[in-house]
């Protein structure tokens, strides 16, 4: 039973997953049908058509799924890191700390490998801070875990306003589309599948560490799990996610929060379901979002970030409004 629920599960992803990208591939300011789309990934289409969808539309559709797919991951990590459900990148401030290192390299002049490294640096620096400041005298006290967030995030905030203010004015608007979350320039999805990819095999294979660790240190340690190495390396992979899609498409909010929650609902907690079907799904929201954004408006782009905000919040609330306990 529980073996066929989860086939039922990742085949309805796989299926979102696949009509996302094909949504994406079909859509934008030039309209082509789904049958030139389909006739163009098999190479039978126009060379304009073809140019359009293999050259312009694919990588960046790829590089969305991608990002959606590691912030899904990274945010599944943090909850079980934390062991709290309310733990994300976003919110525990490792975008914001990847963002305003990634800024700060861009505006000194770095190239892109510096940049990456500045954001990975960045990332795994402010989530150290919360993690070693949430963890306190061993309690993981929700309040206590948000709160040091919250007051991260606005310092990051504020670092990033300054430095935004200090930027010259011809690099404003494309900065504030970054920070936002852009896709304009995702060509290159290579190095993003392949880091989702081995993520993805590398977090399943570990589900079972995964499921103990989200129980608590002590059992743990009970069951012979080397808690601070693993717990050390968890964290590692959590801030090389955050650190890699703010490098590619900028800061993009909800989907490390959202989708965990989301996927538990349906499938439950065994991680061994959880942190696959976490990137299957984080992927296609993200190509939703992107798709959206560049379809609404078009041909005026939306920054990204803005529409999983629009979709995650409500979500996320209705989530929060039907796990309430009830009293009496």
């Amino acid at each position: 039973m529980v073996i066929r629920r989860s086939a039922a599960i990742f085949a309805g992803l796989i299926v979102i997953a696949v009509a996302a990208l094909i949504l994406a591939l079909a859509s934008g300011s030039a309209d082509i049908s789904f049958a030139d789309t389909l006739a163009a990934l098999g190479g039978n289409a126009t060379a304009k058509t073809q140019s359009l969808v293999i050259e312009l539309r694919l990588p960046r559709a790829l590089t969305a799924f991608a990002v959606g797919g590691l912030l899904a991951v990274a945010g599944v990590l943090m909850q079980v890191l934390l062991r709290n459900p309310l733990a994300e990148p976003y919110i525990l401030g490792s975008s914001g700390g990847a963002a305003v290192a990634a800024l700060l390299a861009m505006m000194l002049g770095f190239g892109s490998l510096v940049i990456d490294l500045a954001a990975f640096g960045g990332a795994m620096a402010a989530t150290l801070l919360v993690f070693s400041i949430a963890h306190g005298t061993g309690s993981w006290a929700p309040a206590r875990l948000l709160l040091t967030g919250v007051v991260l995030a606005a310092g990051f905030s504020a670092a990033t306003t300054l430095l935004l203010a200090l930027s010259p004015e011809q690099n404003l608007r494309g900065m504030l589309f970054w920070l936002m979350g852009d896709l304009s320039f995702a060509f290159e999805p290579a190095r993003v599948l392949v880091v989702l990819a081995l993520l993805t095999v590398a977090a399943t294979l570990a589900a079972r560490h995964l499921n103990v660790l989200s129980r608590g240190e002590l059992q743990a340690a009970i069951v012979g799990l080397p808690v601070t190495g693993f717990r050390y390396l968890v964290f590692a992979a959590a801030a090389l996610a955050t650190a890699l899609s703010v490098t590619t498409v900028g800061v993009i909010g909800f989907v490390g929060l959202v989708i965990p929650h989301l996927i538990r609902l349906v499938s439950g907690s065994d991680h061994r379901i959880v942190v696959p079907a976490s990137a299957l799904a984080g992927g296609s929201l993200l190509v939703i979002a992107d798709t959206l954004a560049r379809t609404l408006m078009a041909p005026r782009q939306l920054p990204v970030g803005a529409l999983t905000a629009a979709i995650g919040v409500p979500l996320f609330l209705i989530l929060m409004s039907r796990n309430r306990p009830s009293h009496g």
